[in-house]
């Protein structure tokens, strides 16, 4: 059966104006319905902030849970729902602040979840203080001086959970975050997608280099598995190892080979260069979307449910009563 955007979608989302969860809200429907799981056999969990409030607009299954535990109780669904595809949904405060244990366990266990963290480098919901990925210096309600912490970046920690799918896209890149959308739903175990956007009430602005087409045109980089790492209006830039690290050459006639440019590897189980990719940042670099890491690996949720078949299978009783009739039976009259 083939879906539609409209099939998925219920009630009014109650988001300020210009808010970036209107704009993920929609391409997550258009994903869904370009990925043609049926309505049913799809649950949204969410914890609570802005973002946490998207399952209420979701014609699917969907839980608004608590604080910082969405991801613990997506790994509860599809442990015990296995066909069910589990989206889950978290603003940067709700999922790496009280909910980043869970993060970083979900990526370790690569449970088959769908994970989305969408990234306006604040707290909306309770009025504007800082986040765990608010920029060291960041002035707001609850740092009014500045922040003196540094930020947690979502790669390096998604990377350092040894997880396998990182991707990221900009809200405003509907196109953009579709793809990344449909790609973490074909990879089978732990994905993230980080969503760039801005909060447009207490943190706007803070992704405006790419927040708009021309400015994706100009400071942002499209990675794509098997395809050289150009960029710019006319992809004149590209990216070449240097060492250890990267660095921007100038590509001239064309000639990306001659310049060294290096050919993107997302399904590479080293993750060095894919890291290095996902932290770059302006002005020196682009920032890199797209799909930046895809590696297959054992899921927690199938290697659990075969272990439950393989001792079942050993096992004398395979059902309550018959393991009652496995010791001695007394009969009272």
């Amino acid at each position: 059966m083939a879906y539609t955007a409209q099939d998925y979608k219920k009630g009014q989302p109650r988001w300020c104006p210009g808010c970036g969860d209107h704009f993920f809200l929609a391409s997550l429907h258009k994903a869904m319905a370009e990925i043609g799981v049926a309505p049913q056999d799809v649950a949204v969990i969410s914890g609570i902030g802005c973002s946490s409030r998207l399952p209420h607009y979701m014609a699917t299954y969907g839980m608004n849970t608590i604080h910082g535990r969405a991801a613990a109780i997506a790994t509860g669904c599809k442990v015990a729902n296995p066909n069910l595809t589990v989206w889950q949904v978290s603003g940067d405060g709700d999922g790496l602040a009280i909910g980043g244990n869970h993060f970083i366990h979900a990526n370790r266990r690569n449970i088959d979840l769908n994970m989305i963290l969408l990234n306006n480098r604040i707290y909306g919901l309770t009025k504007g203080q800082y986040s765990p990925t608010s920029p060291r210096g960041f002035v707001s309600k609850s740092s009014p001086y500045g922040t003196v912490e540094d930020p947690f970046r979502p790669a390096e920690l998604c990377f350092g959970a040894r997880g396998h799918f990182f991707a990221r896209a900009v809200a405003t890149d509907a196109p953009g975050t579709v793809d990344i959308l449909k790609a973490a739903y074909n990879h089978k175990g732990s994905s993230v997608c980080e969503i760039l956007q801005n909060c447009v009430i207490f943190n706007n602005g803070t992704h405006e280099s790419v927040y708009t087409k021309e400015g994706r045109a100009k400071n942002a980089i499209y990675v794509k598995h098997g395809e050289p790492l150009l960029f710019g209006e006319n992809n004149e830039f590209g990216i070449a190892q240097d060492g250890f690290n990267l660095k921007v050459v100038e590509v001239v006639d064309g000639d990306w080979q001659k310049a060294g440019v290096l050919v993107h590897d997302a399904h590479c189980e080293d993750n060095t260069l894919q890291l290095k990719l996902a932290m770059m940042e302006g002005p020196d670099f682009p920032i890199a979307l797209g799909v930046i890491r895809d590696v297959e690996a054992p899921t927690y949720d199938e290697s659990v449910t075969a272990q439950i078949e393989e001792l079942k299978a050993q096992k004398k009783y395979h059902s309550f009563a018959e393991l009652l009739e496995t010791n001695d039976i007394w009969e009272v009259k």
